[in-house]
């Protein structure tokens, strides 16, 4: 049978959306229309977080029980009026690779993204042909640790940052962990900001040693919160704010406030991952709570 496909037009710009029907997230009855429903109602505040940066997605053509790839380069079909840039793949050392990577600066790309099953959005901290205006501090927990005790070391990290000046805003990543989010100058270079957070990390770490950990070796992760600095290396890319993750439910990197994260890591609240019809709600509810990550920061010590 043909894939059913829809012709729209979003400011100007024509597309086909196709499949609406089709279950991304089978387990809980949740389709390709309600995926790109909502991208489409949270574009007013996810578009500033994907403006300017090159775009990694993973895609799940036949949903989160399916067969899923990581897509850097732009696909076949792309319409011309989608922003793409070539650009050296980061990091990259042998040889001078280029990738035509999506750029999402408008609806009509963030519906054509979302209609193409990208499910889960992944950006780096730097924009196209800039500094990184973002340092990121990824908590993620070895079992049996979770999201209660990342958030009890997102507050000493927070507090930690904050004696330098560097304000850190909270979200969860959608799955089991947690990130923190500082807005920078943009002055330096991605191994700078990767040094400074490996030094923050690994003061941490010996504070508090039976309970974080600032090394990769996964033998060293059980019971213990990896405060991973490196996700601020050129080529690394985090999930975006308010993206979808590939979960049993729709799950999605949530934005909070530090008096949840403080309630969840002291266990007065129950410390839990939200939904995209909760994050909807909450977007009502707070607007954009990542919003100043928009405004740079200061220069790292």
């Amino acid at each position: 049978m043909a894939a059913e496909r829809f012709s729209v037009s979003i400011d100007g710009r024509d597309l086909e959306l196709s499949n609406l029907d089709k279950l991304m997230y089978p387990a809980a009855g949740f389709t390709k229309g309600e995926v790109i429903d909502y991208y489409t109602r949270l574009a007013p505040v996810l578009l500033p977080h994907l403006e300017g940066r090159p775009l990694t997605r993973i895609r799940y053509p036949n949903g989160v029980d399916g067969a899923f790839f990581f897509e850097k380069n732009k696909p076949g079909g792309t319409p011309d009026w989608v922003r793409t840039e070539r650009l050296p793949v980061p990091g990259s050392t042998k040889s001078r690779e280029t990738i035509d990577f999506v750029v999402v600066d408008d609806l009509p790309t963030l519906v054509w993204v979302a209609n193409i099953a990208s499910l889960e959005l992944h950006t780096p901290q730097w924009k196209v042909g800039r500094n990184p205006d973002l340092m990121v501090v990824d908590l993620d927990p070895g079992a049996p640790a979770g999201l209660t005790e990342c958030c009890g070391v997102a507050v000493l990290m927070r507090d930690r940052l904050a004696a330098d000046g560097v304000d850190a805003y909270p979200k969860t990543s959608g799955k089991k962990g947690m990130q923190l989010c500082c807005p920078i100058a943009g002055e330096q270079d991605s191994e700078e900001v990767s040094r400074y957070a490996k030094k923050v990390a690994e003061e941490l770490a010996a504070m508090v040693p039976k309970s974080i950990t600032a090394k990769m070796a996964k033998n060293l992760r059980p019971g213990k919160i990896f405060i991973d600095w490196s996700q601020n290396a050129a080529a690394k890319t985090t999930v975006t704010p308010y993206s979808l993750r590939a979960q049993q439910s729709p799950t999605a990197s949530t934005p909070l406030t530090w008096e949840e994260v403080e309630a969840f890591g002291t266990g007065e609240a129950q410390a839990r991952q939200f939904t995209a019809q909760e994050v909807l709600e909450r977007v009502e509810e707070y607007g954009d709570l990542l919003e100043d990550l928009l405004t740079p920061g200061p220069r790292l010590p």
